[in-house]
C-alpha cells in the first residue's frame, strides 16, 4: 500500500491494521520463540485478537526484553537474513535487527513514503551527510528510498563541511539530509569560506537525529538559528531501528505522520495505559509486514505526545511530536525534573557556547549530578559569568561546568566506532 494509505479515511486505515494485526499474531505465533513463550504463558489464543481495542490486553515487550533475548526475537532461518542493522546502544547494550529482502523492500518503501512525505520527487538531488555504514539501518534506508523515488543520490557521509561545501556547489544537490546541530557547523564554515548558503541549490532538508521543533511545532532554538542564516525547507523525521519506519514531516511542519500500513502506535503512560492527544507518553509501536525481528507493543524509551485531527496537508493519519525526552534519560537534579533534549535547546540558545556534551552521573548519596563540558566562545571571566548566570537563571539549579577545547570535545563526541555526536553521555549506575 502506497502512501495515499494516510489521505484514506480514519476507519479504513482502521480496518487495514487490524487485518496486518491478525497477520502479525499469527506470524508470530507459528515463528517466533519470544513470543511463542510470551503467548503460552499467558494463555493467549491470537485467533481471539481482531480489533485494535484489543491490543491494550496484550502484554507489552521492553528495550530490556529485546536486549536480553535478541536472537529468540527472530522469525526466520539465518539463511534468509539479508542485512543485520543494529541500534546505537544509547540505553544499553546494542540490539540487532536481522532483516530478510522481504523487510528491507518494506524499509525501501518506508523510506520512500518519507521523503514524499517530506515534498521529495525525481527532480531533486539529496546529499546524504550520514553514516552509511557500521549497521547504520536509516543510512540504507534512505539511500534505497531515494533510489525507488528516482532522485539523484550523493553519498558523501557525515563530518567534513569543507568538502560538503565544496560537493554542494559542484554537484548542486537540491536538498541535504543530516543531522540539525551538523547544518549550524556547516553554516559557519560557508561564513568562514565567504559563501552564501542561499545563493546555492539547497532549499530544502531532512532533519534527522535531533529535535528541531518545541512540542508545540514551532521551531525550537536549533531550527531557528539554521532558517536565520540558510532560507531553507525544514522537515522533521523520528525513527528507530526496532520499528523499521519513520515518522516524517509534511509541508505543514505539525509532527511526524504514522504510516498506518507499516506500524501501529500507542502511546502509554507508565501504567501501560494509552494517554489522551496533547499529553506526554511512551512510544510503543507494533511492526506491520516485518518478517525477520517482527515486534509486539514494543516500548521505544521515548517520550512523545500525539495529534490525531487530521492534517492540513488532507492525511488523516496520527501525528508525532518531537521527542520530549527519552524515559531512562530523566534527570532529578536538586529537586527539578531534566530531559536531555529541554538541556541541549538551553545550551543552543547561548551565543557564549559554542559546542556541548551533558554528562550525568550519581554521587555518594545515589543523587543525580549533572557536569557540562562546553566548549566557550571565549576564555574570559566575562563570558564565564554570562553562562553561569544564564544556567542559573532557566534552570534554578547550577550544574557543574568544564570548559574544554574544540579537540577534547571532539574526542568526547566522536569515539571510535561512533555513528553520530554524542551530546549526552549517562554515567548512573
Amino acid at each position: 500500500m502506497s502512501f495515499t494509505a494516510e489521505k484514506h479515511p480514519t476507519e479504513k486505515i482502521k480496518t487495514m491494521q487490524q487485518q496486518k494485526l491478525q497477520e502479525l499474531l499469527a506470524h508470530l505465533n507459528q515463528h517466533s520463540p519470544f513470543y511463542k513463550e510470551v503467548f503460552k504463558k499467558h494463555d493467549i489464543d491470537v485467533t481471539a485478537f481482531k480489533t485494535l481495542e484489543d491490543l491494550a490486553k496484550l502484554p507489552v515487550t521492553t528495550k530490556e526484553d529485546l536486549q536480553q533475548r535478541n536472537d529468540d526475537f527472530l522469525c526466520v532461518p539465518k539463511n534468509q537474513i539479508i542485512e543485520y542493522a543494529s541500534t546505537s546502544g544509547t540505553l544499553g547494550s546494542p540490539v540487532t535487527i536481522a532483516l530478510t529482502d522481504n523487510d528491507l523492500n518494506r524499509l525501501t518503501q518506508n523510506e520512500y513514503n518519507s521523503f514524499l512525505c517530506a515534498d521529495g520527487s525525481a527532480e531533486d538531488t539529496y546529499q546524504l551527510m550520514l553514516t552509511l555504514d557500521r549497521q547504520f539501518m536509516a543510512g540504507i534506508a534512505y539511500y534505497s528510498g531515494l533510489r525507488k523515488l528516482g532522485a539523484g543520490i550523493i553519498r558523501l557521509g557525515p563530518g567534513v563541511p569543507s568538502l560538503q561545501l565544496e560537493t554542494i556547489l559542484r554537484l548542486k544537490p537540491t536538498a541535504i539530509v543530516a543531522v540539525p546541530s551538523f547544518i549550524l557547523k556547516l553554516i559557519q564554515a560557508a561564513k568562514d569560506a565567504g559563501i552564501d548558503l542561499n545563493k546555492t541549490s539547497v532549499k530544502k532538508a531532512v532533519c534527522i537525529g535531533e529535535n528541531i521543533r518545541n512540542t508545540d511545532f514551532s521551531l525550537n532554538i536549533l531550527g531557528r538559528k539554521i532558517t536565520e542564516n540558510w532560507n531553507i525547507k525544514l522537515y522533521s523525521t523520528y525513527a528507530s531501528t526496532e520499528m523499521q519506519t519513520a515518522f516524517t514531516e509534511c509541508s505543514v511542519g505539525r509532527g511526524g505522520h504514522l504510516q498506518p500500513n507499516l506500524v501501529i502506535v500507542e502511546l502509554l503512560d507508565e501504567q501501560n495505559q494509552p494517554v489522551s492527544p496533547h499529553q506526554p507518553g511512551e512510544v510503543t509501536i507494533t511492526t506491520l509486514g516485518v518478517e525477520g525481528m517482527p515486534l509486539l507493543r514494543y516500548k521505544t524509551g521515548d517520550i512523545c505526545q500525539f495529534d490525531d485531527a487530521p492534517c492540513a496537508c488532507g492525511r488523516e493519519s496520527l501525528r508525532l511530536s518531537p521527542i520530549i525526552g527519552r524515559k531512562k534519560q530523566m534527570i532529578k537534579f536538586k529537586g527539578t525534573t531534566l530531559y536531555p533534549p529541554a538541556l541541549f535547546d538551553l545550551l543552543n540558545e547561548m551565543e557564549e557556547v559554542l559546542d556541548f556534551v551533558v554528562e550525568v552521573y550519581s554521587n555518594e548519596i545515589g543523587m543525580d549530578e549533572v557536569l557540562l563540558h562546553l566548549l566557550p566562545a571565549d576564555g574570559s571571566k566575562a563570558c564565564d559569568n554570562k553562562i553561569r548566570a544564564y544556567l542559573q537563571a532557566r534552570l534554578r539549579v547550577s550544574p557543574h561546568v568544564n570548559y574544554i577545547a574544540a579537540e577534547e570535545i571532539k574526542k568526547i563526541q566522536f569515539p571510535e566506532a561512533s555513528r553520530k555526536a554524542i551530546k549526552f553521555i549517562d554515567r548512573r549506575a
